[in-house]
C-alpha cells in the first residue's frame, strides 16, 4: 500500500471555503471587513512560512466567526506546519464537524488518524470517502487495509473487489484477496482467486510464488514442486525457484537434479551471499567426503562475489574436508586477501603452512597475524616454530620468551614454548641453557612424547650426554613404540654411541614405517657406510636424494661416495 500522508491543500482549499462565506455574506458590516482582512493575512502569513503569526491571525478570524470551518482547518495546517500533531488533529476535527460535507476536511482527518494508530476512526473517515467518491481508487485501497487491520477481512474483500471493478484483476489484489480468504480459512476461495489472475497472467512470477508457497505449508510437496518446475519453465533465471527446486531434489538423494539447480540458481544473484553459504555449509557438514559439485558451488560464490572472503573461506573448508590441503591453504589464502582481520581464517592458514612444513609462509604469516593478534598464544608458539626451523634462533628465543607470558592455565603450550626455546639455544651451541629450557618443559608437562623425543635429539646430535638422551627416548618407546620419528631418533643415538648395527635396525623399522621419508632413509645409507658397505649406502643416498632431500651434505655424501658428519 502507498504511504499515507497528510495532504497540504491549503493554499488552493482556503480561498475557495473562506471566500466563498465571505460573498455570500452580508460584506458591509465592520465585522465582515475586518474578517476578510484578518483572513488574508493570515494566509499571507502561512504562504510567508511565518507560523506564529498565521496561527495568531486564523485565531482572530475565529474569534470574529466560531463557526468559520475555513480559519479552523487553516490553523490545523499551521500545527502541521511546526509538527504539533495534537493541536492539528484538534483543528481538523473542528473543521470537519463545521463543514462535515466538506470531504477533504474528512480525507485529512483520515489520514492523521491512520498515522496516529487510530484504526477505527480512520476507517470510519475512509467509508464516508468511498460513499461518496465509490471509484476513488486510493481511497478504496486505503479502506481496505483498515479493515484488513480491524479484522474485517470479508469487508476489506468487498472493497478490493470494487477496486478490481475500476481496474481490472491485477496480480497483487488477487494475491491481498488470496491472503485475506486464507485468514478466514476460506482456502478454495484463495486459491481461486489466484487462479483467475492467472488466466489473465499466465506467467506472472508473484503468482506462482504465492501458491508454491501456499502448498509448502500445507505440506503438498509435490504440487509445489510442479509448480516451482513451472516457475523455473517460465523464468529459467529466477534464483530462489532454482535454489528451491534444488533443496528438494536433493532432500529426495536425487542429487544429479538437484546440482542442476542448485548450479543454476547459485549463477544469479538474487539471493545473498549468507543463504548461498548457509545451504552449502547444511551439505558440507552431511557429506564424509565432499561432492566436486559442491565445491563448483562455492566457485559460483566466489564468482558472484569476488571481494568477499567468506567464498573462499567455505571453499578452505570443502577442500580441507576432502584433504586437499594444498588447494585448501590457497583459498584460504585468498580469503585473507579480502579480511584480514578474522582469526579462524589465520588460524587455517598458519596450521595448514605447519602441516605441509611451509615454514618459509608459516615465519612470514605468524609473524603478521601477531601484529594483528598480539594476544593470542598459539599464533605466537607457530611463529617461534618456524623462528627454529629457520634458524632464526635469536629471535626464537625473542618470540618464545613473549609467547609464554600469553599462556594462561595451559601447561601443555607453556611447556612447548620452553621446548623451542631450548631447540633454539642448542642452535646456538647454548647447550646448558637449552638443557635447562629442555627440563623446564618435560617438568611442566612430563606427559609430552614429542618434547622428550627432540630433547634427546638435540642431546644426540651435540653429543652432550648420550646415556640421558637413551634414557628420554626409551621412556618414548616405552608408550609409543611404532612411531617412526621415535624409532628414528633412537637410532641416531645408537649411531652417536657408535653401535651401527644397533642403529641399522632401528633405521631399517622406521623406513619400514614410512618409506617416503628422506631422512630414514638416507639415515640407513650412513649405517650401511659405517658397515662397510658402501654399494648399499650409495643406494640409499640416491634414494634419499630422489624423495626431495635438499641435504647439501648428502650430495657431498654421494659424490665422494663416504659419510660426511653433520655440522652442528
Amino acid at each position: 500500500m502507498k504511504q499515507l500522508l497528510y495532504f497540504s491543500i491549503l493554499v488552493f482549499l482556503l480561498p475557495a471555503c473562506g471566500t466563498k462565506k465571505v460573498v455570500t455574506e452580508n460584506t458591509n458590516s465592520q465585522n465582515d471587513l475586518a474578517y476578510i482582512q484578518t483572513f488574508h493575512n493570515a494566509l499571507r502569513y502561512k504562504l510567508k512560512g511565518q507560523t506564529t503569526n498565521a496561527i495568531q491571525a486564523f485565531d482572530s478570524c475565529l474569534v470574529i466567526r466560531p463557526t468559520d470551518d475555513a480559519a479552523a482547518f487553516g490553523l490545523s495546517q499551521c500545527y502541521l506546519q511546526i509538527d504539533n500533531k495534537t493541536k492539528a488533529t484538534q483543528y481538523t476535527e473542528m473543521a470537519s464537524k463545521l463543514d462535515p460535507n466538506n470531504i477533504w476536511y474528512t480525507q485529512e482527518l483520515g489520514y492523521m488518524y491512520y498515522n496516529q494508530g487510530k484504526f477505527v476512526e480512520s476507517e470510519k473517515c475512509f467509508a464516508k470517502m468511498v460513499k461518496a467518491q465509490p471509484a476513488n481508487v486510493d481511497w478504496l485501497f486505503a479502506h481496505a487495509d483498515l479493515l484488513k487491520r480491524l479484522n474485517r477481512q470479508t469487508e476489506a474483500i468487498n472493497s478490493l473487489d470494487k477496486m478490481e471493478d475500476q481496474l481490472g484483476v491485477l496480480p497483487d489484489l488477487s494475491i491481498q484477496k488470496f491472503e485475506l480468504y486464507l485468514s478466514l480459512k476460506q482456502d478454495e476461495k484463495a486459491i481461486a482467486e489466484i487462479e483467475k489472475a492467472r488466466t489473465v497472467f499466465p506467467d506472472e512470477l508473484s503468482l506462482i510464488g504465492t501458491l508454491v508457497d501456499y502448498y509448502f505449508s500445507k505440506r503438498e510437496v509435490s504440487k509445489a514442486q510442479n509448480m516451482l518446475v513451472e516457475l523455473v519453465k517460465n523464468d529459467p533465471s529466477n534464483v530462489r525457484a532454482n535454489i528451491a527446486l534444488g533443496d528438494l531434489f536433493y532432500r529426495q538423494l536425487n542429487k544429479p537434479e538437484a546440482y542442476k539447480y542448485f548450479i543454476a540458481g547459485f549463477q544469479g544473484t538474487g539471493v545473498d551471499i549468507d543463504t548461498k553459504m548457509s545451504i552449502v555449509l547444511e551439505m558440507y557438514e552431511k557429506q564424509p567426503v565432499v561432492d566436486k559439485e559442491l565445491i563448483e558451488l562455492a566457485d559460483l560464490i566466489i564468482a558472484n562475489y569476488p571481494t568477499d572472503a567468506k567464498g573462499y573461506s567455505v571453499k578452505g573448508d570443502l577442500l580441507l574436508k576432502n584433504n586437499e590441503k594444498e588447494a585448501g591453504l590457497a583459498a584460504y589464502k585468498s580469503a585473507l586477501t579480502f579480511e584480514q582481520n578474522k582469526f579462524p581464517i589465520w588460524n587455517q592458514v598458519l596450521m595448514l603452512e605447519y602441516e605441509l612444513l611451509k615454514f618459509d609462509d608459516l615465519y612470514k604469516d605468524a609473524r603478521a597475524c601477531s601484529a594483528l593478534f598480539p594476544t593470542i598464544s598459539s599464533v605466537q608458539l607457530l611463529y617461534t616454530i618456524a623462528c627454529v626451523q629457520l634458524d632464526h634462533f635469536q629471535e626464537a628465543i625473542d618470540a618464545a620468551d613473549m609467547g609464554k607470558e600469553l599462556v594462561v592455565n595451559d601447561p601443555a603450550m607453556e611447556s612447548e614454548f620452553f621446548a623451542q626455546k631450548g631447540d633454539a639455544l642448542f642452535g646456538l651451541k647454548k647447550n646448558k641453557e637449552g638443557i635447562e629450557s629442555y627440563e623446564k618443559a618435560v617438568s611442566i608437562d612430563p606427559t609430552n612424547l614429542l618434547t622428550k623425543n627432540n630433547y634427546a635429539m638435540r642431546l644426540a646430535l651435540s653429543n652432550t650426554d648420550l646415556i640421558k638422551a637413551e634414557k628420554l627416548i626409551d621412556e618414548v618407546l616405552m608408550s609409543s613404540p611404532k612411531v617412526a620419528s621415535f624409532i628414528d631418533t633412537k637410532g641416531i643415538i645408537l649411531f652417536k654411541k657408535g653401535n651401527f648395527k644397533g642403529a641399522l635396525e632401528q633405521f631399517v623399522i622406521a623406513d619400514e614405517l614410512d618409506k617416503e621419508n628422506k631422512n630414514y632413509t638416507e639415515h640407513l645409507g650412513d649405517a650401511f657406510f659405517k658397515l662397510g658397505d658402501i654399494s648399499k649406502a650409495l643406494e640409499y643416498w640416491k634414494k634419499a636424494l630422489s624423495l626431495g632431500s635438499k641435504n647439501k651434505l648428502l650430495t657431498k655424501k654421494i659424490q665422494s661416495k663416504s659419510y660426511v658428519d653433520p655440522e652442528y
